[in-house]
């Protein structure tokens, strides 16, 4: 098991990322934006930049964070954006060493929405052909329990997982999105267990409809739960933080403190270590 953590949570710089994944001991980190870009999508020139600056710090890329199939791109977007990102992204993972790259599977279109039999279908269809381009390349597409078909349910993410039936499809389960979209973390997890290669550990509560993110174990994500579960079971993958507490970075949301953006994504850190600890601790007593 390692830790890792989507890095522009600490700060938008890569120097920054690596900066704080230094100071908590981590030598894995998951990238996502970097200087408000994802990584799938920088020039070439400034991937080579981020590339040399990771590798030099002598640490590893545990995923990429892509925009595939994510919540800004609904199921009536055009394919091809997707299958380009996708594209550009395998080279660059195979470049680090990187095995996993995130992805979601496509919301409905809040303006013209399509019916529920032709969302189904079409994010299948459209991930069957993502997938197969994934296992040529020897990467692994972690689909993750938030926007999109698969998201809405446990069930949908299995369905979807069945009938795309793919080694290069499976699970990254993040604890806190089922808090947000009116689901049981602990149930949502249970159900898809078997396909979990990867974590995201965000917490939080509802609070007369508004989202609350938490630090990891004070929400209703079943952090501490499902850890132990995990580690009970031997999970050997990676655990990466999502802190969402100073800023909901991904969405466009920023903060001009760029301290507490950097404080509570390390203190995040600090907090998931001394919970695995003491589960470790208990587990080998």
């Amino acid at each position: 098991m390692y830790f890792s953590g989507i890095s522009d949570e600490a700060g938008q710089a890569i120097e920054t990322q690596i900066k704080a994944h230094r100071e908590l001991g981590w030598d894995h980190l998951e990238l996502r934006l970097v200087d408000g870009t994802n990584i799938t999508q920088l020039s070439d020139a400034d991937f080579d930049r981020v590339f040399e600056a990771v590798t030099t710090a002598n640490m590893r890329v545990s995923c990429f964070g892509s925009a595939i199939a994510n919540w800004a791109r609904p199921i009536t977007c055009d394919p091809q954006i997707d299958r380009d990102d996708l594209a550009q992204a395998i080279p660059r993972m195979q470049r680090f060493g990187t095995q996993f790259i995130r992805v979601m599977s496509y919301p409905n279109d809040s303006e013209h929405p399509v019916s529920e039999p032709e969302w189904r279908d079409e994010s299948i269809r459209r991930m069957k052909y993502l997938a197969n381009m994934a296992e040529d390349a020897g990467i692994v597409l972690c689909h993750e329990n938030c926007s999109g078909w698969g998201g809405l349910s446990s069930e949908n993410s299995n369905i979807l997982l069945r009938e795309v039936d793919s080694p290069a499809l499976r699970v990254v389960f993040d604890t806190g999105n089922p808090v947000f979209y009116g689901q049981d973390a602990w149930d949502y997890y249970q159900a898809v267990y078997n396909d979990i290669v990867y974590v995201h550990v965000k917490d939080g509560r509802q609070d007369d409809g508004e989202d609350i993110y938490t630090y990891c174990g004070e929400g209703n994500g079943y952090v501490r739960e499902i850890l132990t579960d995990l580690l009970g079971k031997g999970y050997d993958g990676g655990i990466s933080i999502e802190p969402h507490l100073a800023a909901v970075i991904h969405t466009g949301e920023s903060t001009d403190n760029a301290a507490e953006l950097y404080n509570s994504y390390t203190e995040y850190g600090r907090r998931l270590m001394a919970i695995v600890q003491e589960l470790q601790s208990a587990n080998a007593s």
